[in-house]
């Protein structure tokens, strides 16, 4: 199995649930730093016939970190929504590290399948690939492969509203709720809730 481990800057935003995580184990059309091209479609097949790949820390495949919910290709590249395992010490770490900006990559372990090799520019273009696993990385490869969001629940009165809106409340239930039910001191406590309880809660309370 191969493996595509540069530095890059990457912009992380925080939004609903904690523990996960989305952005792109690989970006179509651009030379990474094995002088390798990804080609759109090249993991159809894999995700189709293999399906999920595993969630690993730095391709260390003693350390699973967790489990990809959505794996899919777009006109950008390889989609990746992952559900970091918050109780196993590892994975609280990726997120912690994710969410301060320290961790910042992406990058997959495969199989090539087809490839075509350019002999002028010496440049590989993968055509089809069997995908084994997307890690979180601090050195990926392909620089655009990144992380484009971490989401956490809400630490302000701000966010918390910002919170409720994202998941479907008006602009007045979401201020009335906040103004109500959020407090800054219990941001602790609300990181180890789980945003679908929360929400249950608030729903009660709306109906209430």
């Amino acid at each position: 199995m191969e493996t595509k481990f540069l530095v890059f800057p990457c912009e992380i935003k925080t939004t609903g649930d904690a523990g996960t995580f989305e952005g792109y184990g690989s970006v179509f059309g651009n030379v990474d730093a094995y002088k390798e091209i990804v080609e759109p479609g090249a993991f159809r097949e894999s995700l189709m016939q293999i399906g999920m790949p595993s969630l690993l820390w730095q391709h260390n495949s003693d350390q699973p970190i967790g489990v990809y919910t959505e794996v899919r290709e777009d006109d950008k590249g390889l989609f990746v929504k992952g559900e970091l395992n918050l109780e196993v010490q590892q994975g609280k770490e990726a997120y912690s590290l994710l969410r301060q900006g320290a961790l910042k990559g992406l990058s997959i372990g495969y199989r090539a399948r087809k490839r075509e090799y350019d002999e002028v520019s010496r440049i590989a273009r993968l055509k089809q690939v069997d995908l084994y696993e997307v890690s979180l990385v601090t050195f990926p490869a392909n620089r655009l492969a990144s992380v484009d969001k971490v989401k956490s629940l809400p630490e302000t009165e701000r966010d918390f509203e910002k919170f409720l809106r994202d998941a479907g409340y008006s602009r007045s239930d979401a201020k009335r709720i906040t103004a109500c039910g959020f407090k800054a001191d219990d941001a602790e406590a609300l990181r180890d809730a789980e945003a679908e309880a929360l929400l249950s809660v608030l729903d009660k309370h709306l109906k209430g």
